[in-house]
């Protein structure tokens, strides 16, 4: 059997998916660290769990080649 592109690709992808989240909290993080602490837990748990909605259908892809 051949290896796959797909696989090493998703896995660069999802790295920079993960970089680029990180990014995007880090830098709201000044204003989000100024906040009352029970508003700063809900914020950095959706932004926690956010990152994981775009990882199905990539990881489906780098499986099948569909995305679908």
């Amino acid at each position: 059997m051949k290896p796959s592109w797909r696989k090493p690709a998703g896995m660069f992808i999802i790295l920079g998916l993960i970089t680029l989240l990180a990014w995007l909290v880090g830098s709201f993080a000044s204003i989000i660290g100024g906040w009352h602490w029970a508003l700063q837990i809900p914020v950095y748990l959706v932004a926690g769990i956010i990152w994981i909605m775009p990882l199905k259908p990539l990881l489906r892809w780098m499986e099948t080649g569909r995305w679908s």
